[in-house]
């Protein structure tokens, strides 16, 4: 302690500007020594320590001599304003460092006989998720590696409540009552339990209660009706409840499949980790250090005594979730993090969507902020408090981020001087500090983070969770809970509905670079802090072109998520049996890779029907085989890759679909893990700064081409049947397509979250349509299907529905395909 305040006074003492420049330039070569030739465990610290104390430089000087004078009580209110936001985010940057310091890894949990284990139920809470969504859950949920007589799947439907069947409106009624009906046969035929309630009251929490009051587990999984689960989701969890009795959360990472609107329209899906990524990988497990990880809602288990003891999933504020594990955690007992994804979900497709759910998620941790501060909870350690507080005040940065868009106007447009500092002083002190900010950050989340993704993400938000934070802070218990839309369909370019205050805020900051230029270059008197401020605002203005490029919605049809996979599977076509090895796989379709020389006659130019039968992974048992469609062949060597479409399938059928896409969660995990390379700073702030340039561009050029839809293609009626456990599956006729309905029909394609471990299909033309087009991010992702791509001229209309004569898409890819086959050797010549 005497060593800490010494070096304070130390930190404390006045030097020169000179001095202070030389002193932070220092500490930068120091810290880049630190990080290149000796970076390990003990070096972080010191090299975290080395940054800070030029962080403390800043606020010290920002503190003691950058405020405008109390005489000038405009200047001096908006001054302390502007420090005040600063003040924040250091105060969020010295806490994370703190929480995130260490982050712990847990070992694996220790195999347990199956007499051992405990019982589980599997909560599946549903408001207005569509059945295709529900059943892949339940299907996968129903095949988790654990002894079935110990597992039992419940769906928690509130979009089938009384008060929904008895709504005052007749559609609304019917349209429940039909939704109930169809919901327990799905449960039916899936060995899954159906439950519903009387009043939708409390929302989730309300809920999960409800099933409380029917299941008798011991331990109780919490799945969102998107979160499909891995095979080997409760045998990688379940065994840290046996090593620690007070334990009461194993919580999960949540990962995605599809990219949120900021990753799509930025097309950066397929390289740089997600948004959420950062929060999972490296917070979540600095909270575990100190017990803190908290329960995010879903891919958790829960013990049912912990539960029980606080009366339940606790329901006072819209994030049952965060505010269930505070008042767990304060009465002693204990979490675990297990930094794996064992789960796949489905992330918000459009952005509007995507702020309602930030706002939610806001306003519930303001709530627990405002209602139950964890610093004043009793049974919380003063670490727990401050893991807590990091958590909640995380959710205040809309208020500093847009005092820092809009500070530099007020000396542009009113010669206001809200911070005092020579253009010396500001290069000694506050560029460094923002090169030194930007290393440290860079140094724990650069594998997670690009540089100046997090302003984005902040800024983007920002505009409109500043209205949630006000209506949360006048009436802490007003907020409701909103369920956020997923399963949309975009299928065209257009502008969000949430984009006109993007554009207004970019208008104001070009405006303002305009009038900086002027008055500095023309302007008599004006100095070179002009050209500071000017700076400035530029930086603003590529941030908020950037966010344009964010509200340019770009087109994606594709409504099924696809993963790549490494399984392998024997395809039975026209009388042949070969070995295949799987790529990658849908709920729709997939891609094997076979020998060419094994195909038969003809393939590629007709669809030719066959089946699928794939080799269980260790432990499962064997699904059965899928009936399925070759649609589109494409060569490379003497190996062929072919897309195979899934046929109308009988229920039992997609016990081998469930296992194929999710019996392995390394799938999962190597695709996280070729997304988290180090970006380093240089790279990521032209990364950035392109982004800024181009982005308004594209966004003002959807603004002048309106709302124009592109023609649909009439949806076809083939059947397809729900998923369902082999057990308990009938061997008769098909169910009903739970297929999400798509514009484009059977054009409809799998959103691809990576192109490194094989490509669907017919990709001589999909590259083109992902490239060409202006597809989803990625040359693959905006692929279409190879029977609409590579249709032979002679097939029947019927097949795919009428085709508009001005598709150019669709001809060009017609062209491509046709072109590419034709430049095959053997018998591939023609038409596909």
């Amino acid at each position: 302690m005497g060593t800490t305040a010494a070096g304070l006074v130390l930190l404390s003492q006045p030097v020169g500007t000179q001095n202070q420049l030389a002193m932070s330039l220092a500490a930068m070569a120091a810290m880049v020594l630190l990080w290149v030739f000796l970076d390990g465990p003990r070096t972080r610290f010191v090299f975290l320590a080395l940054g800070s104390l030029v962080v403390l430089r800043y606020i010290l000087w920002r503190l003691t001599d950058t405020l405008p004078s109390p005489g000038d009580p405009v200047s001096f209110g908006f001054g302390l304003l502007l420090l005040c936001g600063e003040l924040y985010c250091v105060f969020i940057l010295f806490v994370s460092l703190i929480i995130n310091a260490e982050p712990l890894r847990r070992r694996p949990p220790p195999a347990a006989a199956a007499a051992a284990l405990p019982s589980v139920d599997v909560f599946v809470p549903s408001y207005n998720e569509g059945a295709s969504i529900l059943a892949m859950t339940l299907a996968a949920a129903r095949q988790m590696n654990y002894p079935p007589d110990k597992l039992t799947v419940w769906l928690l439907d509130d979009g089938g409540t009384d008060q929904k069947c008895a709504d005052p409106d007749p559609e609304k009624a019917a349209a429940a009552r039909a939704r109930r009906a169809e919901l327990q046969g799905l449960c039916e035929n899936l060995g899954a339990r159906y439950l519903t309630r009387a009043r939708n009251a409390h929302a989730k929490a309300g809920n999960l209660n409800n099933g409380l009051a029917f299941a008798t587990g011991e331990i109780v999984v919490v799945l969102d009706a998107d979160h499909v689960p891995f095979r080997s989701f409760l045998s990688e969890t379940i065994g840290y409840f046996a090593e620690d009795p007070k334990l009461f959360l194993v919580q999960t990472p949540h990962a995605f499949l599809n990219p949120d609107p900021i990753e799509r329209n930025l097309r950066t899906f397929e390289r740089m980790p997600s948004e959420n990524e950062m929060f999972y990988a490296v917070t979540q497990a600095g909270l575990d250090k100190w017990n803190g990880s908290f329960f995010c809602g879903s891919a958790a288990l829960l013990r049912r005594s912990a539960l029980d003891e606080a009366g339940g999933f606790s329901g006072m504020t819209i994030t049952e979730d965060c505010e269930t594990a505070f008042e767990l955690h304060s009465r002693g007992w204990t979490s675990a993090y297990v930094d794996k994804p064992l789960i796949a979900g489905l992330q918000p497709e459009t952005l509007s969507a995507f702020i309602g759910q930030r706002s939610r998620w806001c306003q519930g941790m303001f709530q627990i902020l405002l209602l139950k501060n964890p610093a004043f909870q009793k049974g919380l350690k003063p670490i727990q408090k401050v893991a807590y507080l990091s958590s909640m005040t995380f959710w205040f940065f809309p208020v500093p981020r847009l005092i820092f868009m809009f500070a530099p106007l007020l000396h542009i447009f009113f010669d206001l001087k809200i911070f005092v500092a020579s253009v010396d002083e500001s290069i000694a002190y506050t560029a460094t500090y923002i090169v030194i900010n930007l290393m440290m950050q860079n140094y724990v989340y650069g594998k997670f983070r690009w540089p100046f993704v997090s302003e984005l993400y902040e800024y983007v938000q920002g505009l409109y969770l500043v209205k949630a934070i006000g209506s949360v802070v006048l009436s802490p218990r007003k907020p409701t809970f909103n369920v956020t839309d997923k399963g949309v369909s975009l299928d065209h370019d257009h502008l969000s509905s949430a984009a006109f205050p993007f554009f207004a805020v970019y208008a104001l900051l070009l405006v303002g670079c305009g009038v900086a230029a002027w008055r500095y270059l023309f302007e008599p008197g004006v100095t070179n802090l002009m050209l500071v401020v000017g700076l400035w605002n530029f930086f603003n203005l590529l941030t908020a072109g950037a966010a344009l490029g964010v509200c340019a919605e770009r087109r994606q049809a594709e409504r099924t998520p696809s993963l790549p996979v490494r399984r392998q599977g024997r395809l039975t076509l026209s009388d042949r049996v070969v070995d295949v090895a799987i790529e990658r796989v849908s709920a729709e379709a997939c891609t094997i890779r076979m020998p060419a020389a094994l195909l038969p006659a003809g393939a590629g130019h007709r669809r030719s029907a066959g089946s699928l039968s794939v080799t269980p992974v260790a432990g499962a048992r064997p699904g059965g085989a899928l009936a399925v469609t070759l649609e589109t062949v494409s060569r490379s060597g003497d190996e062929a890759v072919c897309r195979l479409a899934f046929d109308a399938l009988r229920s039992q059928d997609y016990v081998a679909l469930a296992g194929l896409m999710y019996g392995d969660a390394e799938a999962m995990r190597r695709f996280q893990l070729r997304r988290r390379r180090h970006k380093d700073i240089l790279t990521g702030t032209l990364q950035f700064v392109w982004w800024g340039l181009v982005e308004p561009l594209r966004a003002l050029r959807y603004a002048f081409a309106g709302d124009a839809r592109p023609a649909a293609l009439a949806a076809l009626t083939a059947q397809s049947p729900i998923y369902d456990a082999p057990e308990q599956a009938p061997a008769g006729a098909p169910l009903p397509d739970l297929r999400p309905a798509s514009p484009l029909g059977h054009a409809e394609r799998a959103v691809v979250p990576a192109a490194t471990e094989g490509q669907f299909a017919g990709q001589g033309a999909g590259q083109i349509a992902g490239q060409g087009a202006g597809q989803v991010p990625g040359h693959v992702a905006g692929q279409v299907p190879g029977h609409v791509a590579g249709q032979a001229a002679g097939q029947a209309a019927s097949q795919v529905g009428s085709q508009p004569t001005g598709d150019w898409v669709r001809q060009m890819l017609d062209y491509e395909n046709e072109r590419a086959l034709s430049g095959r050797t053997g018998p591939r010549t023609g038409q596909a």
